[in-house]
């Protein structure tokens, strides 16, 4: 069989190689290093694209079919034992050590030996949740998605829900809650999205928008007076 190389003619073929063409003139012409050297930097560089490729593709295609149930126990595992971890070391507040209630609902103060009496707010779990979209045809799992963040930011996530799919079917948007809202802030940095690249997958990233309702919307709009009431002009 003919080399598929024979049907392209040089200038085509210099042209896709484009990007290794000035990879190489960096090497033997700018830095004076040997050609045969340079050479095989070049081919052991493509060597690994093309082994990163097939490894992503085994791991999609093979190793999540075959241990997908297994990853997704382990994760659960270490959800719940964070969860925990997170409760033993809640601060006491206050009203727990002097045994009353003075009617501070949402506040905690921590009162570790040492510590100084500092107001603690908690923010509601939708302050702190980011909305994330994955490209279609580009499956992204919930174990790359905790793992990228891991490696990242630290042990930051408090829980994360990926779109609920069929088994053959990818899911192309997840929530993810972090334990402080300033993480959001960090990942953003004053930006309203953000773009990352997980295991060469494109992740966009924004700060989750709760959908508002009709009723609270009537809530929030202020009572018509009477003078702007319908029929009440030239009366």
């Amino acid at each position: 069989m003919a080399s598929l190389s024979c049907f392209v003619s040089d200038q085509e073929f210099k042209a896709f190689h484009r990007i290794d063409r000035e990879l190489y003139t960096i090497l033997v012409i700018n830095l004076w290093r040997d050609t045969i050297e340079s050479m095989q930097i070049l081919a052991l560089w493509l060597c690994r694209v093309r082994a990163m490729e097939g490894i992503m593709k085994i791991t999609n295609e093979v190793c999540m079919r075959a241990v997908s149930d297994i990853m997704q126990q382990a994760i659960l595992r270490n959800s719940s034992q964070t969860i925990v971890g997170n409760q033993m070391t809640m601060p006491v507040s206050t009203n727990q050590l002097l045994g009353h209630s003075d009617g501070l609902s949402g506040v905690r103060l921590g009162c570790g030996v040492g510590q100084n009496l500092t107001p603690q707010i908690e923010v509601p779990a939708d302050d702190r949740t980011m909305f994330v979209t994955f490209s279609k045809g580009y499956p992204v799992y919930e174990w790359e998605v905790r793992d990228f963040l891991g490696r990242t930011y630290g042990d930051c996530v408090e829980s994360l829900y990926m779109q609920e799919v069929q088994t053959n079917e990818q899911s192309l948007f997840a929530r993810i809650v972090f334990h402080k809202a300033s993480t959001i802030d960090g990942i953003l940095r004053g930006r309203t999205k953000a773009k990352f690249t997980i295991n060469g997958k494109h992740v966009w990233a924004r700060k989750f928008l709760p959908k508002r309702t009709k009723s609270s919307v009537l809530q929030q709009m202020p009572p018509q007076s009477e003078a702007d009431s319908p029929g009440s002009a030239g009366s």
